[in-house]
């Protein structure tokens, strides 16, 4: 190698190396380096209510036909489904919201009646998002945010069963 050579790969690589984007944080620095990441490299969807089911079983409602219709989409759907909160403590955000679909089959309305269809399948509409995750750097005190892309259900469809 050159000198020319040499000196071309020194100035492309060294600020490679001392960039932000693998720079390591201490506890203190960590969360505002994440939220500005966040904010500038990554944009964010804006997440649905955080409303925490009440309880951990769900089932297909379908007593919502029998009401009258409510603004919400997701109550309003043929595969109906509801918000639950998720939590991963090693990235940035910390917690998020995902759907999760209340029937296994579509509401199909029959002589009135709302009746669970299992001619059909309810199935999470996902979506790619960024997260930061926090990982520990060589010398074992301080972490670095890399990015990774988390499949996050955002609401749910009433498709045809697959067919083999």
């Amino acid at each position: 190698m050159d000198l020319k050579k040499v000196l071309i790969f020194v100035l492309f690589i060294v600020p490679m190396w001392s960039s932000k984007m693998f720079r390591c944080y201490n506890d203190k620095e960590l969360q505002a380096a994440a939220h500005r990441k966040l904010r500038t490299h990554y944009l964010q969807p804006t997440e649905a209510p955080r409303t925490t089911a009440h309880s951990s079983s769900y089932s297909c409602p379908l007593d919502l036909y029998k009401t009258p219709l409510s603004e919400e989409q997701r109550e309003r759907s043929l595969s109906p489904w509801r918000f639950v909160t998720h939590m991963k403590e090693d990235h940035f955000p910390s917690t998020y919201v995902a759907a999760q679909c209340l029937c296994s089959g579509c509401i199909q309305l029959k002589n009135g009646k709302g009746i669970e269809d299992y001619d059909y399948n309810s199935v999470p509409i996902v979506q790619n998002r960024v997260f930061l995750k926090k990982e520990l750097c060589d010398d074992k005190k301080t972490y670095r945010l890399r990015p990774v892309n988390v499949e996050v259900a955002v609401g749910c469809t009433c498709v045809r069963p697959q067919s083999s």
